[in-house]
């Protein structure tokens, strides 16, 4: 096995799961890649894996929940539900 697939199961095979780079051409080869990476973040065809404006966070022993973002902003947030009738 080499190629692409090699590359995601290698990848995937550590406990650690922060970022992943991928570099590529084709369209297609690069979303079977990256949909396929357990990896909190990827960057494509660059090294900028994180904006301010954007959720960063890992998997696995990488860390839990996300910073930054819309998506950071519900972990400080107790969402309550209120319904009421009128009487």
């Amino acid at each position: 096995m080499s190629g692409p697939d090699e590359a995601i199961a290698r990848a995937n095979a550590l406990e650690f799961g922060l970022a992943a780079y991928v570099f590529g051409r084709s369209d297609k080869a690069i979303e079977h890649v990256t949909s396929h990476l357990e990896a909190g973040v990827i960057a494509v065809n660059n090294i900028a894996a994180a904006l301010p404006e954007m959720p960063f966070g890992g998997v696995k022993q990488s860390g839990f929940g996300r910073e930054g973002g819309s998506e950071g902003i519900r972990e400080y947030l107790n969402t309550k539900f209120v319904h009421k009738l009128s009487a």
